[in-house]
């Protein structure tokens, strides 16, 4: 699980409901959500005022230009892509300044 400290809890709730297009799938106590992605990983966002913002989760996507357009398409804000080669990347950041990086890994013919 990647957790993602905030210190507005329900500001950030709202940029990842935005993001991912759905409300929590737990919330477990006050000041904590979580969402699962995929069957094995979760992401949590929790109130940590001291550790805001110094995070960053990295999300394998398969087609960073479909995940950009989708995240536009919620509003949420992705930076430029950038291509290593091996890996395209390219990064959101939610409203406490943790980092979302999408990577997607090259496919080789």
């Amino acid at each position: 699980m990647g957790v993602l400290p905030v210190t507005d809890h329900a500001k950030a709730v709202e940029w990842y409901q935005q993001w991912i297009g759905r409300a929590p799938d737990v919330e477990p106590m006050e000041g904590i959500a979580e969402w699962q992605l995929v069957e094995n990983a979760w992401i949590q966002v929790t109130v940590d005022p001291e550790s805001a913002g110094r995070s960053t989760v990295v999300v394998g996507v398969k087609d960073i230009d479909v995940q950009r357009s989708a995240c536009a398409a919620a509003e949420v804000a992705v930076g430029d892509v950038n291509d290593y080669g091996f890996v395209k990347t390219a990064e959101a950041v939610d409203p406490a300044g943790n980092k979302i990086l999408f990577v997607q890994e090259s496919q080789e013919a």
